[in-house]
């Protein structure tokens, strides 16, 4: 359990392979509802492993409680053991190798915040080899529903080029870090002054936020180019 409403699911693939894919990307779960109905649903990979030494085992996924919903009752019911059927992975959410900006800003809410986690090789070597700054605004209601919080924020003590800022909107830590604050993403983006010339934006999970912030980013001058976005809406 990742949260109170939340699970962290890992797999490996049932003929051994691995699974190649670049990070920010996800794969659909493919299951039938009681009645019969196909369904499918799509979640980004959480996987953290080093792409230069090629496809890891893993296959890390969040996903969401959702009460009455069809692929929560597949998950509730998954033993360790047990199988799903999946396809992907797919999408383009990811870091372009051919990026040249100074700074990344990754903004998320809720399980919007995976794509980030499986990046963190990748940001660990731009930081290194390029020498950008990246800042990761994520958005929980409490403490408890910071989503893979503690594994950014041992990140950002081990690469002093990233800094976690935690935004609460209802209830802060008992011992607040220095980067922690209170409200929603979109009321602490101008804090970090969007440059047009030097930033690039990733937007990921709530639809209202993600709106929120690009035309936040629009009006501090990015470009449609430099704000990159995903919408999660939960799905039964």
């Amino acid at each position: 359990m990742l949260a109170p409403a939340m699970w962290h699911f890992a797999f490996a693939r049932d003929d051994g392979a691995p699974l190649d894919f670049i990070p920010g990307q996800f794969i659909q779960i493919h299951f039938e509802q009681a009645d019969g109905t196909p369904q499918r649903r799509s979640y980004s990979l959480a996987t953290i492993h080093d792409h230069a030494l090629g496809p890891g085992e893993a296959v890390e996924i969040a996903v969401s409680f959702v009460p009455g919903g069809a692929a929560t009752a597949l998950f509730e019911a998954l033993p360790v053991g047990g199988q799903v059927q999946a396809s992907g992975p797919f999408g383009r959410f990811c870091l372009m190798p051919g990026d040249r900006n100074r700074r990344y800003l990754l903004i998320a809410t809720g399980t919007g915040v995976t794509p980030y986690r499986s990046m963190l090789p990748l940001l660990a070597d731009q930081i290194a080899g390029r020498g950008i700054e990246v800042v990761l605004l994520q958005g929980a209601r409490s403490p408890a529903e910071l989503l893979y919080g503690g594994d950014f924020r041992a990140f950002a003590e081990r690469h002093p080029g990233f800094r976690h800022v935690p935004c609460f909107s209802r209830e802060l830590p008992a011992q607040p870090h220095p980067d922690v604050r209170q409200g929603y993403v979109q009321q602490h983006l101008a804090e970090f002054a969007p440059d047009p010339e030097g930033d690039i934006a990733y937007l990921c999970g709530n639809p209202d936020m993600v709106d929120a912030c690009a035309e936040a980013l629009a009006g501090a001058g990015l470009s449609p180019a430099r704000i990159r976005r995903e919408k999660y809406v939960s799905n039964k």
